[in-house]
C-alpha cells in the first residue's frame, strides 16, 4: 500500500470509498498509530480516519470525478446566468470560507453571476475572531460563513455542539455578526457546511443554514443561497421554497427562516 501523505486524495475503505477526501494533515498518536484529518474534495465535510482504512484514489478516477463536478458547476452557471441582467445593484456579499480551493471556485462563481462579492479564505476557527473587522470594512448585505464540518459521532448527539467539528465556530461567527447588525433583514446570513448543527445556527441568528437532516452539501450550495438573496428585490421575501430545487438535496441540506432580498431598485 502506498504511504498516505498530506495532499493525497483518498477514500475510506470501510465506507466503500463513497466520498473522495483530501488529506489535510496526519496526526501521530502515542501508541504509534496514525490518524488522518480529511476534507471533502467536492463536499463541505470534515472527517478523520485511521491511516490503514484509507486508500489512494487512482488519478484517472479523480479526474473523472472532478470533471463531472465541473460539468454540474457549468450547467448551473449557464442555466441561471440567463436570468441575471448583470447590473451593479445586486446585494453585496462577504463570503468567509475555510477551504482555499472552494474559495477560489466561489470567486469564479460570483464573478460569472455578476454579483459583487468579497471572498476570504479564513479557517473556521478564526472566522469568529475576524468577522467584525471584515463587516466594518466591507459593510455587506449578505454574509456567508462556511467551510468544512461534520458530526464526530453520526446518528447520536444531535443537540451536542461538541459533537460537531466546526459548528461551534460557525455559531460564534453568526453571533458576532448579529452583535454587529442585530436586525436580520439588514444583514442576511447563511452559515454552515456538511452535517452542521442547523438549529443552533438559526438560533444564533442565521437566516439560512445547513444541515437540517445532518447530510452532506455541495460546495456550491451556500453560493446558491447567497445568489438568490442578492438578486431578489428588497421588497420581496426570499424563502427556501424559492430555490430548494437548485440545491443538492433541497430542504434536507439547507433551510431557514428567510429574509428580504438585497437587490437595489433598478435605475433608468
Amino acid at each position: 500500500m502506498d504511504k498516505i501523505k498530506k495532499g493525497d486524495i483518498v477514500g475510506r475503505i470501510s465506507y466503500g470509498k463513497d466520498i473522495f477526501f483530501v488529506v489535510d494533515r496526519i496526526i501521530k498518536l502515542s501508541n504509534n498509530t496514525q490518524i488522518a484529518i480529511l476534507k471533502g474534495l467536492t463536499m463541505r465535510i470534515k472527517a478523520d480516519s485511521p491511516i490503514e482504512d484509507l486508500e489512494i484514489i487512482d488519478k484517472r478516477i479523480v479526474k473523472s470525478n472532478e470533471k463531472s463536478i465541473e460539468n454540474r458547476f457549468l450547467i448551473h452557471l449557464n442555466k441561471y446566468t440567463k436570468r441575471l441582467r448583470r447590473l451593479p445593484n445586486y446585494g453585496r456579499v462577504l463570503h468567509l470560507d475555510g477551504d482555499n480551493k472552494y474559495s477560489q471556485k466561489s470567486v469564479r462563481y460570483y464573478r460569472e453571476m455578476g454579483i459583487n462579492a468579497i471572498v476570504r479564505n479564513i479557517s473556521e476557527s478564526r472566522q469568529p475572531i475576524v468577522v467584525k473587522n471584515l463587516l466594518d470594512r466591507y459593510k455587506p448585505d449578505i454574509l456567508v460563513v462556511t467551510g468544512h464540518d461534520g458530526m464526530i459521532k453520526r446518528g447520536t448527539g444531535f443537540n451536542d455542539i461538541y459533537n460537531y467539528r466546526n459548528s461551534s465556530y460557525f455559531v460564534k461567527t453568526v453571533m458576532e455578526a448579529r452583535a454587529w447588525e442585530n436586525y436580520s433583514n439588514n444583514l442576511a446570513i447563511f452559515a454552515g457546511a456538511c452535517q452542521s448543527y442547523y438549529e443552533a445556527l438559526i438560533q444564533a441568528g442565521a437566516n439560512f443554514a445547513s444541515s437540517p437532516a445532518r447530510i452532506l452539501i455541495d460546495f456550491i450550495d451556500p453560493l446558491i443561497v447567497a445568489e438568490n438573496i442578492a438578486i431578489t428585490d428588497r421588497n420581496k421575501y426570499v424563502s427556501i421554497k424559492d430555490f430548494e430545487n437548485e440545491l443538492r438535496d433541497g430542504q434536507k441540506g439547507i433551510s431557514g427562516v428567510g429574509v428580504f432580498g438585497k437587490k437595489y431598485r433598478d435605475t433608468f
